[in-house]
Formats: C-alpha cells, sequence, structure tokens
C-alpha cells in the first residue's frame, strides 16, 4: 500500500463535519486526515470526535499554538483552509509561504481587490521558491460528472445561440448556512458565497469566458442579507449572449443551465432520481427527440481526490515540473469571483454595464 498523504484541516464548522469529513473517509486509502484546528478548542473537538470514527489518530488543534504547531510540522505537506470567508486568503498565504500546499474553499476571495493581492503575493512567493507550493481552490461543480459529461455534448448542438441560467434556491431558515455569521457580514452576501457555484458551472459548461455584464439586484427577503436577487445579462468571449438570474430563498426551488445552438439544445436541471440527488442531463436535437441521464453528486469527493493526487505527485513522488490539475487552480477560483463581483457593481450601478476583470 502506498503512503498515504497527511493533512491538516483549518475549520471545524458545518461543511468540513458534513460534507469534508465524510467524502475523505471515502478515499482513506489515499489520505490521512491528522490534525484538524479551530479557534477555540470547544469547536475543535467537535469535529475531531466525528473524524474519529475514520482516522482514529487525528490530533485536535486550537488557537494560535496549535495552528504554529501544524505549521512546523514537516509531516503534514498540506493543509486544507475551511474558514470564514473573510480570513482565507490570509490564513492561505500564510501556510504557502511556509511551505504548505493549500486547498481553499471557495469564494477564492472576496473581491477582485482581493484577488489581486492574492495573486502578487502567490507569484512572487513561487518565483522565490524552488518548490512551488500548490494554491488550489475547492470549486465541487467543476468536477461533477455531470459538468464533465455535458461538457463533451456542446459540440452535437452546434453553433451556440444563447444561454440562460436560472437559480431559484433554498436559502431559508431550515437551512444549515442561513445563521452563518460570515456569510452575512459579507459583501454581496449568499449572491457571491453561493453565485461562484452556478457561475463555475457555466464557465466549465460552455467553454469561454464572460466578458461583459448588465445587472439589476434587490433586497427583498428582509431576513437575508443584501443583496437577495438579481438578475442579468452576459456576453461571451464566443460572441454569445445569455441571463443569469439568481433569487437567493425561493418558495420552488429549480436551478438550471440551459444552452441554445443551431441544432439542439443542452440542459442541466438539479433534482433527485431515486432518492439520489444530482443532475439531469437532457440532449433535446434537430429531430424532436431527446436523451436524459441522471449524474449524482460527488464533485466534492472527486475535487479531493485531484488535490491529495497532485500533493503525492509533488511531494511523495518528487515528480520535477509537475503540472497540478488545472480545474482546482486558484486562478480559476478567482475567474468567478471575478464575474460575481462585476455582476454586483453593475447593481450597484443600476445596471451599467461592466467589463469583467481578467486573470
Amino acid at each position: 500500500m502506498e503512503k498515504r498523504t497527511q493533512i491538516a484541516i483549518l475549520g471545524a464548522g458545518i461543511f468540513v463535519r458534513t460534507q469534508y469529513l465524510p467524502r475523505l473517509a471515502e478515499i482513506s486509502q489515499l489520505v490521512l486526515v491528522k490534525a484538524i484546528w479551530s479557534r477555540t478548542q470547544e469547536s475543535a473537538t467537535g469535529a475531531v470526535e466525528i473524524a474519529r470514527k475514520h482516522f482514529p489518530e487525528v490530533e485536535c488543534k486550537w488557537g494560535d499554538e496549535g495552528l504554529d504547531e501544524i505549521i512546523r510540522d514537516d509531516s503534514i505537506p498540506a493543509v486544507a483552509v475551511v474558514l470564514a470567508g473573510q480570513a482565507q486568503v490570509d490564513m492561505s498565504l500564510r501556510l504557502l509561504k511556509a511551505g504548505k500546499h493549500v486547498l481553499q474553499e471557495k469564494p477564492a476571495a472576496t473581491s477582485t481587490t482581493e484577488i489581486e493581492m492574492a495573486l502578487s503575493s502567490y507569484r512572487a512567493l513561487c518565483a522565490s521558491s524552488p518548490n512551488k507550493p500548490i494554491w488550489a481552490v475547492a470549486e465541487n461543480y467543476r468536477f461533477e460528472p455531470a459538468f464533465v459529461e455535458c461538457k463533451k455534448l456542446l459540440a452535437d448542438i452546434g453553433d451556440m445561440m444563447n444561454v440562460q441560467v436560472i437559480v431559484e434556491g433554498s436559502m431559508n431558515s431550515s437551512n444549515p448556512y442561513f445563521s452563518s455569521s460570515w456569510r452575512r457580514n459579507f459583501a454581496g452576501g449568499f449572491i457571491l458565497d453561493m453565485g461562484v457555484h452556478f457561475i463555475a458551472g457555466l464557465r466549465m459548461l460552455v467553454g469561454c469566458e464572460i466578458t461583459s455584464v448588465s445587472a439589476t439586484t434587490k433586497h427583498v427577503d428582509l431576513t437575508l442579507p443584501p443583496p437577495d436577487i438579481l438578475s442579468s445579462s452576459f456576453q461571451l468571449d464566443n460572441g454569445c449572449s445569455g441571463v443569469f438570474v439568481m433569487i437567493v430563498s425561493s418558495k420552488s426551488p429549480k436551478i438550471f443551465w440551459r444552452v441554445v445552438g443551431l441544432k439542439g439544445t443542452l440542459q442541466l436541471e438539479r433534482g433527485n432520481q431515486d432518492g439520489r440527488h444530482g443532475y439531469l442531463a437532457t440532449l433535446y436535437g434537430a429531430d424532436g427527440q431527446s436523451k436524459s441521464s441522471f449524474y449524482s453528486f460527488s464533485g466534492v469527493t472527486e475535487e479531493l481526490k485531484a488535490f491529495i493526487n497532485d500533493v503525492s505527485n509533488m511531494t511523495l513522488k518528487k515528480e520535477s515540473g509537475y503540472e497540478a490539475e488545472p480545474r482546482c487552480s486558484y486562478l480559476e477560483g478567482a475567474r468567478d469571483v471575478a464575474v460575481l463581483d462585476a455582476l454586483l457593481e453593475s447593481g450597484h450601478k443600476c445596471g451599467e454595464v461592466v467589463s469583467v476583470r481578467k486573470f
């Protein structure tokens, strides 16, 4: 059995407990969770108790001293940063400077201003370091089988004519993230935090970049931070245009991506089938016939597997000139944020056309 890659997790919140730990357990033949850190002992202990079912020797770390111990531990080559969005970039850069490979949860940053600072610091670090540390962003939509497979079908619909992304979310008091304090103190609120997923899916599906946007935003549901509604049009660099509509909380949730082509239409809709949650992909042909396939969610597992594989190749196998999985790159996560940043800016400017920053 190959030596497993040891990692630490910074953060002990809902997503760590309900997603990271179960998904890492699924690939425990590849990875060993050596430590979980949080600001407080109570929070860290709660997550460690869950982790010990699968990783019995996991260590509980908290506070400044616990963080320093993880940074100094040479047996931990990689760290997952799953913290409040406002704190992630600074923490990631601190770890990268210490030589750790980093998988940072989305969003990549809070704004394009923070992205510029982050990329400048990272590039300077890589230029001065013989061993370039990996800075990955955990965007599971780029790893969902539905998007991977649908991208292959795009050629079947001919020249792209229009794209529609409609998101009617379900962020209400029954959602575990509804009361999340950092998301409520976040510029852009849930629109930015949730929206990067849908933009990542859009960019993955169409295989080109969004160049400019025009948006209007509103704040209707006062139980949510502003804005909670966004209606927009966007321009792609292939000349095609589309619409992106996002309602943070709807009584009838519905999420889909639809690409209309000269020879057919491709649609990807979130739903469930036989008790499995995932996406229904449908290809509508020019002959009026349609073909559908259902893909269960597995993006979180696949993104973790890709990151662990990259770290293994760069540390355990010491492959020189190794190129990490591009779907995980910080740059991809930054481009998602750049689109949302432009949408929110346009909304603030009452629909003025805003160019998306290029990274």
